[in-house]
């Protein structure tokens, strides 16, 4: 299939007419085609198609009806009838009327070659420039992110499934790519026996002993499977392919080969207090998604899946207020960046990335609001040197004395870094200052005397190490004043009235998860995702640009009012 770079191609007259008197007043799909047409051209998907073979269906037109179909939710299959039966679909597509669209496999394929040459966000950055050149979106804004969870499109498999399921993955795979020597390489029979059916829990014995016997029996068929994939014997490209890969490494993280006194090999079961399993962050959660990872939230909240960070501009309810004279200044709320990654990955490693994105795409905020989840003290001072107020709450003092709201927390130390010492609460300083590096970072450890802390009559409420002297850690100069100055801002009340500005995301999230389902992932494996999630933000922008150019611009000025009520209610 190669691609002939064209575009969307003209409306038909008669599809124009039908159109026009079908829906008088417009409809989303018609707006988007006469608002947006060059965001869908076909040019910037070019090296995802060759330019030999027949032509194919435009990449642009595919990226609009996907765009459409996450607007309104829909299966490939729905989205592939629209496109023959609705008269607005056809409008947007520059379809004729008579046109029988195209089947819905292609779809799929469509966003397969998307995420295999990184064109996920193609369709996204396209309109966020469009917008920006507009003057919908600008520089030096007010912008606002948060983070939800996304269950991924596999079942949830406890460690003996797992093992068990990824031995019946390797093999259907070698069933199918190699055959002849999966029946020289084991007895099929038995396998077939074992693993005809799929793993599953409700159908595994009752007793304890007997589901520890068959992990076993699972760990010994995994290594077999393994060993003769990896024998000299064996074609390389046996071991590449991809469930055969994802069994070796399930057999690693959930078993362990020994030798008993006897000289027998045994394999074994890894327990989490004795012999140690992965971190969350690289251990395989099911043979059919390598990039699910497990995660919690709270006591409440425990997933199998990814999470999806969400950026958008907003504005104060007052600034809302003071543009209400003139409907035409209301802009609306555009989400001007999406970051997907596995489950596991902390919230404070996507404040950086978040940034430099908006900035490389020239819209980056004067004001960034954010939980607490987000910042550093590293990323505070980063942010403010290029421009960026982070307005989030700083990470508090996390010492015993601070948690435990007794005794000397670290905020009751003095620092004379010119002199490089510490004063303590009773006016002792310290006599050890070691500049050290702890988890990749620069730190300084300061360190009082043994001498001084023994004879210190509130030594209970300063320390309770076994050497009986108080140690602190501090980052360096800027970055400990940094730090500072924002946990000292964040207690006033001027910091409390802008901070909540944040909680509308809330509802951008919500919005996300009506429209497009975005808190379940539709596909496996993050590339598959993160082009799933780069589209469900695109639907709500078209979404709601629509409504911009409607005049109703998602009724934000009766919502800011509503909120200014409760603000006032809640003084």
């Amino acid at each position: 299939m190669s691609m002939q770079s064209k575009g969307l191609p003209p409306v038909p007259e008669q599809t124009a007419a039908v159109a026009r008197a079908a829906f008088p007043h417009g409809s989303l799909a018609i707006r988007v085609r006469d608002q947006l047409a060059e965001v869908f051209a076909d040019a910037p998907f070019a090296e995802a198609f060759g330019v030999r073979g027949a032509p194919g269906t435009s990449p642009g037109a595919l990226a609009l009806v996907t765009v459409l179909q996450f607007a309104e939710n829909l299966t490939d299959r729905q989205a592939a009838a629209m496109a023959v039966r609705a008269i607005d679909w056809k409008y947007g597509l520059g379809m004729e009327l008579g046109d029988t669209g195209f089947d819905h496999t292609v779809l799929s394929r469509f966003r397969a070659r998307l995420s295999e040459h990184g064109l996920e966000r193609t369709v996204f950055d396209r309109l966020l420039e469009h917008c920006r050149q507009a003057g919908l979106v600008a520089a030096g804004g007010k912008q606002r992110t948060d983070a939800t969870h996304v269950i991924s499109a596999v079942r949830d498999l406890n460690r003996t499934e797992l093992a068990g399921e990824s031995v019946r993955a390797a093999l259907e795979a070698l069933a199918v790519a190699a055959p002849t020597w999966l029946a020289r390489s084991v007895n099929v029979a038995e396998f077939a026996h074992r693993y005809g059916e799929r793993v599953n829990g409700w159908t595994m014995p009752s007793s304890k002993t007997k589901r520890d016997r068959l992990a076993l029996v699972f760990g010994q068929d995994a290594l077999a499977l393994c060993r003769a994939a990896w024998a000299d014997d064996a074609p390389p490209w046996i071991r590449e392919i991809e469930a055969v890969a994802l069994l070796r490494q399930v057999l690693v993280q959930t078993f362990y080969v020994h030798t008993t006194s006897r000289g027998k090999e045994v394999v074994s079961k890894r327990e989490a207090e004795t012999d140690g399993v992965p971190p969350g962050s690289i251990r395989l959660a099911s043979p059919y998604d390598a990039d699910a990872r497990w995660a919690a939230k709270g006591e409440d909240l425990f997933w199998l899946g990814y999470k999806v960070h969400l950026t958008e501009t907003c504005h104060a309810p007052a600034e809302a207020e003071a543009v209400d004279t003139a409907a035409d200044a209301v802009m609306p709320n555009l989400i001007t960046d999406v970051m997907t990654t596995h489950a596991a990955v902390p919230d404070v490693k996507a404040t950086a990335p978040i940034q430099k994105r908006l900035a490389d795409r020239r819209v980056k905020p004067g004001e960034h609001y954010l939980d607490s989840g987000y910042p550093s003290a590293d990323l505070i001072h980063e942010a403010a040197g290029q421009g960026i107020t982070m307005v989030t709450p700083a990470l508090l003092d996390h010492s015993p004395q601070a948690k435990a709201k007794a005794g000397f927390a670290k905020s009751a130390f003095t620092v004379d870094w010119n002199m490089r010492q510490v004063r303590c609460p009773t006016g002792q300083t310290s006599d050890g200052w070691f500049p050290v590096t702890q988890h990749g970072k620069d730190a300084i450890v300061v360190q009082f005397s043994r001498a001084c802390c023994h004879a210190c009559p509130v030594q209970q409420q300063c320390t309770a190490s076994r050497r009986g002297v108080r140690m602190l850690t501090l980052r360096p100069r800027e970055l400990h004043e940094t730090l500072e100055t924002a946990r000292t801002a964040q207690k006033s009340d001027d910091f409390k009235e802008r901070y909540k500005l944040r909680a509308g995301v809330e509802a951008t999230i919500n919005q996300a998860l009506d429209v497009t389902g975005i808190r379940r992932a539709r596909y496996r494996g993050l590339p598959k995702v993160r082009l799933q999630h780069a589209f469900s933000v695109t639907a709500i922008n078209i979404v709601r640009l629509d409504a911009y150019w409607s005049g109703h611009p998602l009724d934000r000025t009766r919502s800011s009012r509503l909120t200014q009520l409760n603000y006032q209610l809640a003084g």
